[in-house]
């Protein structure tokens, strides 16, 4: 097999209240899962992120790995690890990626780390944690890398980055944050759909978008274009708890 879509989860219910953590973070609509499931073509796979989906707990699954260290190093490593199995499994020389929320920082990560990933997709992401948690004035994520420090050595990775219009979780300034690491001329390009927030309606919609990036995008710039309700095919890309 030439190439493998892999579908990376978000953060999940990391919280059940703005002070107390989860005790399980599986997600309690996955997203990302449904993501999969709605893929127009090719071979997709999904993956959860460390200590979701866990029938029993197991003892390093600590609540750390889904709140402030949720994209520490130790989950990128396990994640990666996953996607050498599923490459194995599927005979896969190729990879995209394609990472929702939370599972847009680890994607954007574990790609930097990789050669084989020819496409980086990401999906109300928090690209930025540092401006995320400035902006909403919560706990700094201490532990966890920055998916916008990589960001240089993603430059040569075709990218599509969607934003919600009316995303009041990851807003459109996260994820410029982390296209302003690039110069101009090489910033990626950010899809604002107008009408969406974190949630809806990326899986009602998923094979219009997902036709976007079959083409490069529209210039080698960081485009910003926003588009009305309903409108697929045109280019652009604007805050506390990530999906779960």
């Amino acid at each position: 097999m030439d190439g493998l879509t892999l579908f990376i989860e978000g953060d999940g219910a990391a919280w059940t209240s703005p002070t107390s953590s989860s005790t399980d973070p599986t997600p309690r609509d996955p997203l990302a899962l449904r993501l999969a499931l709605a893929h127009p073509e090719g071979v997709a796979a999904y993956v959860g992120r460390p200590c979701q989906f866990v029938a029993q707990r197991q003892p390093e699954c600590t609540p750390e790995y889904w709140t402030r260290k949720r994209y520490s190093r130790e989950v990128v490593d396990a994640v990666d690890a996953a996607i050498d199995v599923l490459k194995a499994r599927f005979d896969a020389r190729h990879l995209t990626l394609v990472g929702y929320s939370g599972g847009g920082s680890i994607a954007a990560l574990v790609a930097a780390r990789r050669t084989d990933v020819v496409k980086l997709v990401t999906i109300a992401a928090n690209l930025d944690h540092e401006r995320w948690t400035s902006r909403h004035r919560v706990d700094p994520l201490i532990g966890s890398l920055n998916a916008a420090d990589v960001a240089t050595r993603l430059r040569s990775i075709p990218q599509w980055h969607f934003v919600g219009g009316r995303d009041k979780i990851v807003g459109l300034d996260v994820v410029e944050a982390y296209a302003e690491r690039l110069p101009p001329g090489q910033r990626p390009a950010i899809v604002v759909e107008k009408d969406f927030d974190h949630r809806c309606c990326w899986v009602e919609r998923w094979p219009a978008l997902w036709a976007l990036t079959d083409s490069p995008p529209a210039q080698p710039g960081f485009a910003t274009a926003q588009r009305p309700a309903g409108a697929i095919g045109e280019t652009r890309a604007r805050e506390p708890a990530l999906a779960r």
